[in-house]
């Protein structure tokens, strides 16, 4: 059956993706990025893999940035524990790739090459990896395939599974049994998410429960963060802040006449507005939708700050370190297609508030259980639980308490993962 799957996955997904991805590249900046980015791919690897000195090897794939944030806690753990190591990172999507290109610990950093076959068998050829890791779900069946034929021991960091994941439909569950169980170890978030896997009935892969490293990361980075000074104390002196970060255009719809309203009855109520992505056009919109009523500034121009009662952040990579001055934070993608990152003003032990979109997060889930974090489903709904957090620092703080508590709770599953890939290296 395995000897099928592979020829169904080559000779019809195959070249079903390949066309898919040309076509999306002539309406979609991404796509067309990513096959610019892949053209000379293997001269370049070749180029780089010459420099690579180490007598271990450890390949990291992830298919963003966001994934990837999850690898840098085992990655800093390897490093620290292994002087002779080479750690080798690949992502698929462009902004993965061109936002960690300077990222220092890595020796050699690149796209993952289209899955095919011959694509598959050069890269694994030339990277020579002693240990894989496939962080969270993107697992590229060709690679994995080369992998097990060489002996390659392979796991899966952060495994997530939901009940109701295309994984696990009556259509693909054989598919996936027999892809997953190339793999030496699925090291899951939860055990939930353990039995999950184990219900593919897979014969060789090890299933283990081990934790969820951007609790690991998440808290380290909180550290560095509280040592910076992104905005003058004079600036936030006084003042109740309202930070929103990751937001985008149908969050900016509930968020900004929740704080309007909230500004017409607290002179000291400060909005430090983070958008998902800061270009230019998304800037100038925003500030033309702010105005009546709200007086802003952007980030870059805090030097000339005259008490204007909304930051507008016009920078990136910043985010984690502004939900420290947070009162009330509100995390976007909530009332899109899904909630980023709810652990990052978690871990300033802050309340965070998001929308009904936040299934895809089971940290946002689990703060909604204990009190940490606060669904809201409308405006109405979130002026009035955002008021009343301002206005009560009793409750802001049993919140923040709670969020803060999960945080510290969960640390560790960094140092279980890097025990895992010792042994297999």
């Amino acid at each position: 059956m395995r000897t099928v799957w592979i020829i169904l996955y080559n000779t019809l997904l195959v070249p079903f993706l390949w066309i898919g991805i040309h076509i999306a590249s002539f309406f979609n900046q991404k796509a067309r990025k990513g096959i610019v980015g892949r053209k000379h791919l293997f001269e370049q690897l070749e180029r780089d893999v010459s420099n690579l000195t180490a007598r271990k090897r450890v390949w990291f794939h992830s298919s963003s940035l966001g994934e990837f944030e999850q690898a840098k806690p085992i990655i800093a753990a390897l490093k620290k524990r292994y002087q002779d190591i080479d750690i080798i990172v690949t992502f698929f999507s462009p902004s993965g790739y061109e936002h960690s290109r300077s990222y220092k610990p890595a020796s050699l950093i690149s796209y993952i090459p289209f899955d095919t076959m011959g694509n598959a068998r050069r890269f694994i050829e030339l990277v020579q990896p002693n240990v894989a890791v496939m962080v969270r779900y993107d697992v590229w069946p060709n690679h994995l395939w080369e992998l097990r034929r060489l002996d390659v021991p392979t796991f899966i960091a952060n495994a997530t599974a939901r009940r109701n994941s295309v994984r696990f439909s009556f259509a693909l569950r054989n598919f996936h049994r027999y892809l997953y169980d190339n793999l030496t170890a699925i090291l899951t978030v939860s055990e939930t998410d353990a039995e999950m896997f184990r219900a593919l009935q897979l014969q060789n892969a090890d299933i283990r429960a081990v934790g969820e490293t951007r609790y690991d990361q998440v808290w380290l980075r909180s550290i560095e963060a509280r040592a910076k000074h992104f905005i003058p104390e004079s600036i936030l002196r006084g003042k109740r802040i309202f930070v929103v970060g990751s937001s985008w255009g149908e969050d900016e719809e509930i968020v900004l006449p929740v704080f309007k309203e909230l500004a017409k009855h607290d002179s000291s109520a400060l909005l430090i507005l983070v958008p998902h992505e800061p270009t230019l056009e998304t800037l100038e919109r925003l500030e033309q939708e702010l105005n009546g009523g709200l007086r802003s500034i952007r980030f870059s121009a805090l030097n000339d700050y005259s008490n204007e009662n909304v930051i507008l952040v016009d920078s990136i990579g910043i985010l984690m370190g502004l939900y420290q001055y947070a009162h009330v934070a509100y995390v976007g993608g909530s009332f899109k297609q899904g909630v980023h990152n709810v652990l990052e003003p978690a871990a300033y032990g802050i309340p965070v508030v998001y929308g009904p979109k936040h299934k895809n997060s089971q940290e946002a889930l689990e703060l909604a259980r204990r009190g940490g974090g606060f669904v809201v489903s409308n405006e109405s709904e979130c002026y009035t639980l955002v008021h009343e957090l301002f206005i009560s620092a009793r409750e802001r703080e049993a919140a923040g308490t709670i969020a803060l508590n999960l945080v510290k709770a969960n640390i560790g599953a960094t140092e279980r993962c890097v025990e895992l890939l010792a042994k297999a290296l």
